[in-house]
Formats: C-alpha cells, structure tokens, sequence
C-alpha cells in the first residue's frame, strides 16, 4: 500500500477531464469492438448448437436485426463490457488509462478508491457525460454532477504519485 496522501491534491478541471474523456473514448470503442467480435462468436455458436432460431433467415446478422431480443442481447452485451472496463480500471487504481496519460485518479474525498456499485451509480449519474457541465456551474469547487451526487471527486495527481504503484 502507498504512502502518499491523496486527500492532499488538487481536483481536476473541465479541460483535463475533457482531454481523458477522449482517450477514453477511444479505448471505450476499442472494447466495444472486441466484445462485439466475441459476442458475436457466441451469437454463432449459439446458432451453429440450434440455439438461434433464424425465422428463415439466411444470415445471422439478418436474425439479429430483425429481432428485438437478439439486439438487446447483443447491443446489452457490448455495453456491459464498456461499463466493466471503466469500473474495473476505478475500482483497482482509481485510473483508467486516459486518466492514467492525464494524471487524474477519481476517489472518495476521504482518498479512498470507489467500489465497482458505486462506480455503476457515478456512470447512471453523469448522464452520459452531461454531468460534467456542473463543472461550469460549481467551478469553484470543481465537482460534477456525479462527483457531487456520489461523494466522490477527480483529483490531479503531482508525476511522483502518478508513477507509484497504488
């Protein structure tokens, strides 16, 4: 466990977040794709066991377009693994790795990293990322909208803290 007091830095700015947010974003649509292969695979092999039902359909992508369920399955699939990455990243470190490039880390405001339930909530609470324009209204105190709904905040880390191993 580190010794370095994470109470003790500043939180983080619209900019900065913005400029994680995008990095992000890309990796976001990096395991969107990956989960879309494997769920996909699984879609297949589900069809290839009979478990598909392909309503006369000769393509799989058709069964799935043309069915609600199987939309959602797959779509529910693929979002759920984009969640998990930011959730696992929050839980274990604090940092995704654009957060990491940008030296962010998001915390309870006693320091403490968040648990993966509270994580969920911080996600259901940004609005997709609508929450951060609080930031404009409460730039004094530089808290989100999920930030101040969860008691958490995004603090910048000084490079010394950002190297260590948390």
């Amino acid at each position: 466990m580190s010794s370095v007091d994470f109470t003790a830095f500043p939180r983080a700015g619209f900019m900065r977040r913005l400029g994680a947010w995008i990095y992000d974003a890309l990796l976001a649509i990096a395991v969107y794709m990956v989960a879309g292969a494997i769920g996909f695979g699984l879609f297949q092999l589900g069809a290839t066991l009979g478990l598909v039902n392909m309503n006369g359909h000769q393509h799989l992508i058709d069964v799935q377009q043309s069915s609600y369920f199987y939309s959602a399955l797959i779509y529910g699939w693929n979002i759920f693994w984009v969640i998990y990455f930011f959730l696992f990243f929050w839980a274990r470190s604090g940092q995704t790795l654009g957060m990491k490039a940008w030296r962010l880390r998001l915390q309870h405001l006693d320091g403490q990293l968040i648990n993966k339930k509270l994580g969920l909530i911080r996600i259901i609470y940004s609005l997709f990322g609508l929450g951060n324009i609080w930031l404009f209204i409460e730039w004094k105190h530089k808290l989100s909208l999920q930030d101040k709904l969860t008691n958490t905040e995004i603090v910048v880390l000084s490079l010394a803290a950002n190297k260590a191993k948390i």
